[in-house]
């Protein structure tokens, strides 16, 4: 019935529709003026604590550093959430009808993106469990680099010839997975032949001499040189040496370079593959 005798009255006297206008206005252009601020200054309160929180976990030695980036980005959603019910309420809407929507939209949108959820649940995982952390040069399938970079969505990784690459977490978690950096130490396993005429022993030595010569090889464990194969025109040695991840491909390189230096200067031939032709005259 009051609705019938506003139309009423609006009919009867256009000026009031100004009326009713003015009033709207003051009544709600404040709160529209004040959501927008909040707004504004939350979206820029939540980039500063997001970068300041950042800064400072940056700085603490004692904090992984593969956790910098979903650590600050937790923080500056958790504030924007934060800002956009403080909008809404000031707006007058019920925060507690806006939470049961937010979640409604959330439950909407979760099923509508069971790809993304399960790549954020992968990235949950893999910070959760460490398999590798920032600066960690890994393998899984088909892509391997260094880690830049774990996200929720995905890992940012630097391949060894300077490519950028953008992997998906599920990937990553659904993969069997190398972590080459990972432990303090490795093993190279080499394969060097030396001819059949040549003495095994004396090569033993000269190959065990090398790797105690060089500090970058541990001796503990040993290491060792044996005979692995023989070959059609070669006696394969093996040898393995325990060197530190950090001078791992350096000290491999030197070592396989001075062992034929080495092989070389002592009269140890290293042959190449040979095919001894017989002539029969008829």
């Amino acid at each position: 019935m009051d609705i019938v005798d506003t139309a009423k009255d609006l009919a009867n006297d256009p000026t009031l529709i100004g009326t009713l206008a003015w009033a709207w206005g003051l009544e709600f252009l404040p709160r529209i003026g004040a959501t927008l601020l909040i707004l504004v200054v939350g979206y820029i309160a939540a980039r500063w604590a997001s970068a300041g929180f950042y800064n400072i976990l940056s700085k603490n030695r004692n904090f992984d550093p593969t956790l910098l980036p979903v650590a600050s980005a937790s923080l500056r959603y958790t504030i924007l959430v934060f800002v956009l019910v403080a909008a809404l309420a000031q707006l007058g809407v019920e925060t507690t009808s806006v939470l049961a929507v937010l979640g409604a939209a959330g439950l909407a949108i979760g099923l509508a993106l069971q790809g993304t959820l399960s790549n954020i649940a992968a990235g949950l995982m893999l910070l959760w469990l460490r398999p590798f952390g920032v600066g960690d040069y890994i393998e899984a399938g088909s892509v391997a680099g260094t880690v830049r970079e774990v996200g929720l969505f995905a890992t940012m990784l630097d391949s060894y010839d300077g490519l950028y690459r953008f992997v998906p977490n599920s990937e990553l978690w659904n993969t069997p997975l190398i972590n080459y950096t990972r432990n303090p130490s490795r093993m190279t396993d080499l394969e060097i032949g030396i001819g059949y005429g040549s003495d095994i022993e004396k090569a033993r030595q000269i190959m065990l001499g090398l790797a105690a010569s060089d500090d970058r090889v541990a001796q503990d464990p040993a290491p060792n040189v044996f005979v692995n194969a023989l070959g059609d025109s070669a006696v394969v040695l093996r040898y393995r040496v325990w060197i530190s991840t950090v001078d791992y491909w350096a000290t491999q390189r030197y070592l396989i370079e001075e062992a034929k230096r080495r092989l070389d200067s002592a009269g140890i031939e290293i042959p190449f593959p040979q095919r001894v032709v017989h002539m029969i005259e008829e």
